[in-house]
């Protein structure tokens, strides 16, 4: 039990970096981006090529700076080009296979066999001891959400969130929303391209296809969290993508552990509880309509 919950500890901060994208994305500027499969394996390959190299800590920033590019090339497609948002990801998401291939050296896969990682050198330190992955996963989690919070508290942040409200509206108050969008789709790939470069190295391997599907997971961990912390404000939401994740990873765990659920079928399950997830509201109005619709005829059958 304790290492089911130790690698869902880890697991669920390192990937929750990819919901809190989603979340400034999804939420924030009500942009579906799915750029992100391809901005997740861009930041793995980056930073397992350059830890390869012998530079795992310039590796870090060295993934964001490729991730906020991937970002960049997708709000230029919407904002200029007049792509839509869904098309514009597609196509940014197919261009990155190639320039991540091209980032492993032209190989599909590439291996840290003795070179030294980020993680390898923090557990030198000591600190934390055999959870010495965890403590420095959370670190990096909380850096990142104490800096979206402060973003997002600031004149470009809030004009960020006002975009995502109704764009009108912040283009008649002299704001360009195609800055604030091009702005926000960066930050948020660089934190997609974050949560590969740390998975990456503390897996001390990056494979073409490590992203597949990694959006329909970030989107179930938003909306666990959601659906646990509720939503409102920008610290609430911050909270919610990572209690979420933790949740998922701990879920998965014990399937994996239990076989519950073949393995085979995990991704369907996923795929079901983000669309029902998705759905509720829809449902949720649906099923008071029908309850209203037959108190009204219980109350015309008891009047007769």
């Amino acid at each position: 039990m304790v290492f089911i919950t130790q690698t869902a500890l880890e697991l669920g901060f390192m990937y929750a970096l990819v919901s809190m994208a989603l979340f400034l994305s999804y939420r924030i500027l009500d942009i579906a981006d799915l750029t992100t499969d391809g901005s997740f394996v861009l930041g793995m390959a980056v930073s397992v090529s350059m830890a390869a190299a012998g530079h795992p800590f310039l590796a870090v920033p060295a993934a964001m700076l490729a991730g906020a590019a991937a970002g960049f090339v997708t709000a230029f497609l919407q904002t200029k080009m007049g792509v839509p948002s869904i098309l514009a990801g597609i196509v940014t998401n197919t261009g990155l296979y190639t320039v991540n291939l091209m980032a492993m050296g032209w190989s599909s896969n590439v291996n840290l066999l003795k070179q030294e990682t980020v993680f390898s050198l923090f557990k030198e330190t000591g600190i934390g001891g055999s959870w010495y992955e965890f403590v420095l996963a959370a670190v990096v989690v909380a850096a990142a959400g104490l800096f979206l919070i402060w973003f997002l508290g600031t004149r470009l942040g809030l004009s960020i969130r006002a975009t995502g409200d109704n764009r009108d509206m912040v283009r008649a108050s002299s704001v360009n929303p195609v800055f604030t969008v091009t702005v926000g789709l960066c930050i948020s790939n660089a934190l997609t391209a974050l949560s590969g470069a740390v998975v990456g190295q503390i897996q001390k391997s990056a494979d073409i296809n490590g992203g597949t599907g990694i959006v329909v997971v970030g989107l179930a961990c938003l909306i666990i969290g959601e659906t646990v912390i509720g939503r409102g404000s920008v610290k609430r939401g911050v909270l919610a993508v990572v209690t979420g994740s933790v949740i998922y990873r701990f879920v998965y765990a014990v399937v994996l552990k239990t076989k519950i659920v073949p393995i085979e079928c995990l991704k369907l399950v996923t795929a079901i509880i983000v669309a029902l997830a998705i759905a509720a509201p829809t449902l949720k109005a649906y099923a008071a309509l029908k309850k209203r619709k037959w108190a009204a005829a219980s109350g015309k059958k008891g009047g007769r």
